[in-house]
């Protein structure tokens, strides 16, 4: 499996190459933005760890450019903030896991291989259920042939469900896969995220709450025990 490392501070980019390939990845480097695209757009990559500000941006705002345009690489961001509305800033626009400097590097290899393992996990491109239908590489999710608008959020949930259906699935499970490991697993950010999608989606229904654990997504032409 191949990463792509873009840090600028060469010392701790050396040091993250050194020890994803100790694990048995292979690790291409970058220093800044404009190299990580060059390379992004010249080979493939199972992850790409990204330091959020570089010397020609905030690499937020180039991850969130490239999931508009349907790139599905899993990234993980590397930065000093660690406020909270900076972590979920991140997972909104496109990042789907946050680790706050100072950090164990075996830690950062363990969530990378996590990633890595995701991405490579064989699942069809186009998922449907009932009038459903979710296409992964273009990031596009339609209702009775009906385009729908969603967020990053809400295109991660649903994604996850659709490849579960009728299956109950716990908050904390949505939640570790769609925010990450740091994520408060008490947190009602799933819920709030599931109403809008709810509403996105119209009726009827077909994401159920499943009380005390979580969601299943249903047909609503049958009926689920």
């Amino acid at each position: 499996m191949r990463v792509l490392v873009i840090e600028d501070d060469e010392d701790l980019r050396h040091a993250v190459a050194t020890d994803l390939s100790a694990a048995g990845l292979e690790v291409d480097e970058a220093g800044d933005i404009a190299q990580a695209h060059r390379a992004l757009e010249s080979a493939e990559y199972h992850c790409a760890v990204f330091d959020r500000m570089l010397p020609d941006g905030d690499a937020i705002t180039y991850v969130h450019r490239r999931r508009q345009q349907g790139w599905a690489v899993p990234v993980l961001f590397l930065t000093a903030r660690d406020q909270l509305a900076d972590r979920l800033a991140g997972f909104e626009h496109g990042g789907d896991d946050y680790l706050v400097k100072p950090f164990a590097v075996g830690e950062m290899t363990a969530r990378v291989m996590a990633l890595c393992r995701r991405a490579g996990a064989a699942r069809p491109s186009v998922l449907r259920h009932a009038d459903l239908e979710l296409d992964s590489a273009r990031r596009e999710v339609r209702r009775a042939g009906v385009l729908l608008s969603l967020t990053s959020k809400e295109f991660a949930i649903l994604e996850y469900l659709m490849a579960r259906p009728d299956q109950a699935v716990p908050r904390a499970e949505l939640i570790e896969h769609c925010w990450g490991a740091d994520a408060d697993p008490m947190s009602n950010v799933v819920d709030v995220v599931v109403l809008r999608l709810r509403r996105k989606l119209r009726e009827p229904n077909l994401i159920h709450t499943v009380r005390g654990l979580g969601y299943r997504l249903v047909d609503p032409n049958r009926a689920v025990q």
